[in-house]
């Protein structure tokens, strides 16, 4: 491969450059951008951890609310799995997972319905208008999802490469969602697709796919969790990344070969 320029020093983002160099891709060529959704999209986090919190708790076990923030993506039985084995030696069996989920769903379906995140719109919308598709990876069900997304982002997103909970064996950190995703869009390739997340082990998943990730804080972990695993870029809000994002398509798609 040929080396990138060294005119890409002058890049706002140089590395986008960095990224194709490591990976020995020659440049951009950006399709799609996948978005997470909770903590992304929308600002859901605080109730998630908080039904996690409250439904360990009822059980006897525990599991603090910024300590929910770290197993963000993983699947229920996983999160589940960690506190039982570290509290009681053990791992859950099936019939536990189950009520303690179950609690956990009914905890966080008594809470107000999260507010789309600040600056989000702004986000999406500024990559539709460069021309590049989003669409989501989501841990989520998909249940209501399409209604919820729709009134909040209405023909921004296209639903048909959207990856939810059901169309995966593995969720993250595990690198299927996004490899999924990359399939839905047309067996893309990394360099043809980025990635959005706000959790440690979204940005362990993207990463393992092979994708540029661009890490938004929205939540009370520190930086350096999201950048230890492997994040190329790093915001504090949705609002930030609304403002840069234009930028970063640009650059990206416009790198000196």
């Amino acid at each position: 491969m040929n080396s990138i320029s060294p005119m890409n020093s002058k890049l706002q983002y140089p590395q986008l450059a960095e990224y194709c160099e490591s990976h020995h891709f020659q440049h951009f060529e950006l399709k799609t951008i996948m978005f997470d959704m909770d903590g992304v999209l929308f600002n859901s986090m605080p109730n998630h951890a908080r039904a996690w919190h409250r439904a360990m708790e009822f059980y006897g076990l525990d599991l603090p609310e910024d300590e929910a923030y770290m197993h963000e993506g993983r699947t229920g039985f996983g999160t589940i799995n960690i506190v039982t084995q570290r509290q009681l030696g053990r791992s859950a069996d099936q019939t536990e997972c189950d009520k303690i989920y179950k609690k956990k769903s009914e905890f966080f379906n008594s809470y107000p319905t999260a507010e789309r995140m600040k600056g989000a719109y702004e986000t999406v919308k500024a990559v539709k208008t460069s021309g590049v598709t989003p669409t989501i990876v989501t841990g989520s069900g998909t249940v209501s999802l399409l209604e919820r997304i729709e009134q909040n982002f209405p023909t921004l997103f296209h639903h048909e490469w959207m990856v939810a909970a059901r169309d995966v064996k593995y969720g993250k950190p595990n690198p299927e969602p996004y490899l999924m995703g990359m399939q839905k869009a047309g067996r893309l390739q990394p360099y043809q697709t980025m990635v959005i997340e706000n959790a440690p082990l979204g940005v362990e998943a993207g990463v393992a796919a092979g994708c540029f990730v661009i890490a938004v804080n929205t939540g009370p972990l520190p930086d350096s969790v999201l950048l230890d695993q492997g994040a190329n870029l790093l915001f504090h809000s949705m609002t930030e990344l609304s403002e840069n994002i234009a930028t970063i398509i640009y650059e990206a798609n416009h790198l000196n070969r």
